[in-house]
């Protein structure tokens, strides 16, 4: 499986991107998606995820602020990033997983990132 990140960039604080993870290979294996952030001098942090029916989870850092989800016809993954600060200055990651926990040792595949800066 490859996946192919696009859609960073630089933006205002209270901006909007949306970011996209192209999937493809062997997806019939997907059974989740995520998309991480990992900051300057900070450890990666899961920021949404979504299953093979289409729950999502956020943690409460982006809850109401982001939202993720995915087009099967196009093997595409999506991050909605509205009302953006500062502190979302990051490297953002597509990844997947072959199983159910959304935790970064039980990614099976990462994109290699696209960087998302934020200025205030």
């Amino acid at each position: 499986v490859q996946l192919v990140e696009s859609g960073g960039g630089l933006v205002q604080a209270g901006g909007s991107l949306r970011l996209s993870c192209a999937a493809s290979g062997s997806i019939f294996s997907i059974n989740a998606m995520t998309w991480y952030r990992q900051a300057p001098g900070k450890e990666r942090e899961l920021v949404a995820g979504i299953s093979r029916g289409g729950t999502p989870y956020y943690p409460d850092s982006v809850k109401g602020r982001f939202t993720i989800s995915r087009d099967n016809a196009k093997n595409t993954l999506y991050l909605q990033m509205n009302s953006l600060k500062a502190e979302d200055t990051a490297m953002y990651y597509c990844a997947a997983t072959e199983g159910g926990v959304l935790s970064p040792e039980n990614m099976d595949y990462w994109g290699k990132g696209t960087l998302v800066t934020v200025s205030s």
